[in-house]
């Protein structure tokens, strides 16, 4: 075991396989050198905020870290262990990948970044053009797209693979079976020119495979592997076989040279949405009791070796055997987890949801933040679709939800459970699910200098504080919400006329775009400058741009 000054979140070899480095996670972040040989901390520097991934390039030279809360790629020299160059992306970056080329690294974007009520929202994979040191373009996943969790090279260098969600928004929270409401994806890309393939489901037709997270080749490149963190189980794929069943799907409908029909798939845009499309390609394992989401894999020596969050332990699996087998390895002593930590592993689970589509962290993923998504949610009528709100100081903040019907968190749990995991649960699990919310904690602000407001965030400060402004009278100082409901002039032709808003915390503002509960607004600057013309969201039409930016920057650093 190697201390570390703050939670590792990324590990990567280098080339020679002499040296471990280890991005740990933070405001300021620290990467550690690490000697394999003796496990000693030769080095440690800092980087961004909330460091994760990292990635070494092919010559050995260069470290890509992904600074998920800067939103952008740090680049440094590893002889000299200084930052070389930042290439900004789009949203939270938490994977990334080099070709083996060196000449284009791959980012996995976590969520979209723009607005909910569009006809298109989907997060990106960014390629960031290595000698030139920005993004060359980003490739749009299929729509609903987000929540990307990891992203890998195939071995052969033709291929990558990231994992992600697809959510099915636009349509109301009525059912789950057949991936109604959210299913479970990896997006092929091929390297050759830098596009996409498409989009294959990993869910089967009555049985979700939530929350894929890791992914991995064996050597040849003949089995894909994919770990499901919702579901407890991990999926093996005929690669090769995959890609020849891609080929053979016409472009077009009623195309093609007559190949037998490709699993439900008529043309390429269906695949996406083509539950069966995996059928005779991909043995689906369940993990024991003993192994609880699995977020991480590696394949050595052509064993696949899984990584358990929520249990400690690994899992070894030989996939060329005839019958799958799981040895399950402790990396520690088995302890009894707090209540907070079951109500975590809840959270995350999907095997609580009916036939496993989606867990509690499918829509509120990030410890409990949000998906940037719009949902037209059944306890509100249907066809009002509204924002995600983030549940971080929700037991704080009654009541819950956009226009506040249910009275309590406590109860917005319970209902979540029945009406959107469609299930019943014993009481002591919603119980646990509450301790874990409550526990969470703030994300100190990326716009924070040194843990402080800037110089402009203290001059917006006092503009907040400011009665003729009236910021504070309903975002009181503390969590930042007077829990009253108010008209603040956002209704849309989708709401009713006597329809009042839940005051929202303006805490952690800064990760939880867009705003408003349509999610019509993309950032702060908008909704002020465009969206505020009668002076609803405090008087502010009298401000020149100067203070407010410094308004805007002190909201952000909450």
């Amino acid at each position: 075991e190697i201390p570390t000054q703050y939670p590792p979140t990324g590990l990567v070899v280098s080339p020679d396989q002499q040296t471990l480095i280890a991005t740990c996670a933070g405001p300021v972040s620290e990467i550690a050198r690490i000697d394999i040989g003796s496990g000693k901390v030769r080095s440690r520097w800092a980087a961004g905020h909330w460091a994760m991934s990292p990635v070494v390039s092919p010559d050995g030279g260069t470290l890509f870290v992904c600074h998920r809360f800067n939103h952008e790629i740090g680049i440094f020299d590893l002889r000299t262990e200084k930052v070389i160059g930042r290439v900004p992306v789009r949203r939270e970056p938490v994977a990334a990948a080099v070709t083996p080329d060196g000449r284009y690294l791959l980012v996995a974007n976590h969520l979209h970044d723009g607005r909910a009520d569009a006809n298109l929202v989907a997060a990106v994979v960014s390629i960031v053009d290595v000698a030139a040191g920005k993004v060359l373009r980003d490739l749009v996943l299929p729509n609903g797209s987000g929540s990307l969790q990891d992203l890998r090279i195939s071995p052969d260098g033709r291929y990558a693979v990231v994992t992600h969600v697809v959510a099915r928004y636009q349509l109301p929270t009525t059912q789950l079976d057949r991936g109604w409401m959210n299913t479970n994806a990896e997006t092929i890309i091929d390297l050759n020119d830098l596009s996409v393939l498409n989009t294959v489901l990993l869910d089967s037709v009555d049985s979700g495979a939530a929350n894929p997270w890791g992914v991995a080749w064996t050597a040849d490149g003949r089995t894909q592997v994919v770990v499901h963190a919702g579901t407890h189980e991990v999926s093996l794929i005929d690669f090769p076989g995959l890609l020849a069943r891609l080929a053979k799907v016409p472009a077009k409908a009623g195309t093609g040279n007559g190949a037998e029909r490709v699993a439900a798939s008529r043309d390429r845009t269906e695949v996406p949405n083509d539950l069966s499309f995996l059928v005779g390609l991909r043995r689906r394992l369940p993990l024991p009791p003993s192994d609880r989401g699995p977020r991480a894999v590696a394949v050595v020596k052509n064993q696949v070796v899984v990584a358990n969050y929520f249990s400690d332990s690994l899992a070894f699996i030989d996939p060329a055997a005839a019958q799958l087998a799981v040895v399950s390895v402790a990396l520690g002593p088995r302890t009894e987890a707090t209540e907070a930590r079951k109500g975590e592993l809840y959270f995350h689970d999907a095997t609580l949801c009916f036939q496993g589509w989606q867990s509690c962290a499918t829509c509120h993923p990030g410890e409990a933040r949000v998906d940037a998504l719009n949902w037209d949610l059944l306890n509100d009528d249907m066809g009002n679709p509204k924002n995600n709100k983030s549940l971080l100081l929700s037991h704080r903040t009654p009541p819950a939800m956009s226009l506040g019907v249910r009275e309590t968190a406590e109860t917005a749990v319970r209902a979540g459970i029945r009406h959107i995991l469609f299930t019943a649960q014993p009481d002591e699990i919603a119980q646990a699910m509450d301790t874990y919310l409550k526990s969470l904690e703030r994300v100190p602000s990326p716009h924070l200098r040194e843990g402080q407001l800037s110089p402009a965030a203290r001059r917006g400060q006092s503009i907040f504080a400011d009665e003729q402004v009236g910021c504070a009278r309903c975002h009181p100082v503390g969590v930042f919400t007077d829990l009253q409901h108010h008209d603040v002039g956002t209704r849309t032709r989708l709401d009713r006329d006597e329809d009042l808003f839940d005051t929202p915390t303006l805490v952690e503002v800064w990760r939880t775009a867009p705003y408003f509960h349509d999610g019509s607004v993309t950032n702060l600057h908008e909704m002020f400058r465009t969206r505020n013309a009668e002076d609803r969201h405090g008087r502010t039409s009298h401000l020149d741009p100067g203070k407010l930016d410094d308004l805007i920057a002190y909201v952000l650093s909450l």
